[in-house]
């Protein structure tokens, strides 16, 4: 018996200034952890359509030119998260606007480093924002 496949997910991690911008999860999984927004590629989408999609659905922002940062395979195992999803995250340049949470995010905020370091977040989000701030 084969595993099944992770599904396609992608995420943002929008940079403004010295800040990057993180929603609070309000559903499985990762209920109440802060992360970049993003979700499922949907059927017919590219992984970049899907992230404009999602950063544009879950905080009402729209992001400059995207580039990717890192794959992760992530979730399968945890009881809110049994599902596997093969997880491109991408960075992107803040265009302009702020941020309103919307979709399945609870909240949608720009934060430092040292505030994000205070926050329940999920997977590599530290990390991943302390490699983009130090390039900007």
């Amino acid at each position: 018996m084969t595993a099944p496949q992770p599904i396609p997910a992608v995420s943002v991690a929008l940079v403004r200034g010295e800040r990057v911008l993180l929603v609070k999860r309000g559903r499985a999984p990762s209920r109440g952890l802060y992360a970049f927004p993003g979700g499922r590629v949907e059927a017919g989408e590219t992984l970049e359509e899907a992230a404009r999609r999602e950063l544009l659905e879950e905080t009402g922002l729209q992001a400059g030119p995207l580039s990717p940062v890192i794959e992760l395979v992530v979730g399968g195992g945890k009881e809110d998260a049994p599902v596997q999803f093969r997880l491109q995250v991408f960075s992107a340049q803040h265009i302009g606007g702020e941020p309103v949470s919307a979709s399945d995010a609870e909240e949608a905020v720009f934060f430092t480093l040292d505030e994000l370091k205070r926050l329940p977040l999920t997977g590599m989000i530290e990390e991943i924002s302390e490699r983009l701030l130090a390039r900007s």
